[in-house]
């Protein structure tokens, strides 16, 4: 599992312009595919919402095929 990095200098940001910002998804069409398909957890719960708002301190996982991705939010 790759694990990234990512700051947030707002109070938060929506789930689906984090996965743009660390650069797993390529445009918002496709973060909302990867979310609506079950593919996103946020602290461990399964989310499908694109708006989830994501605070420092979370962490996000994407899984994607064989791939996984986790995210921490600072």
């Amino acid at each position: 599992m790759e694990q990234l990095s990512v700051r947030v200098t707002t109070e938060y940001i929506k789930l689906d312009q984090l996965l743009k910002l660390a650069g797993l998804a390529a445009s918002g069409a496709e973060a909302k595919y990867l979310i609506q398909d079950g593919n996103v957890s946020v602290n461990g719960g399964l989310s499908t919402r694109r708006g989830h708002k994501i605070r420092r301190g979370d962490a996000v996982l994407l899984r994607s095929g064989a791939e996984a991705f986790e995210i921490h939010v600072c």
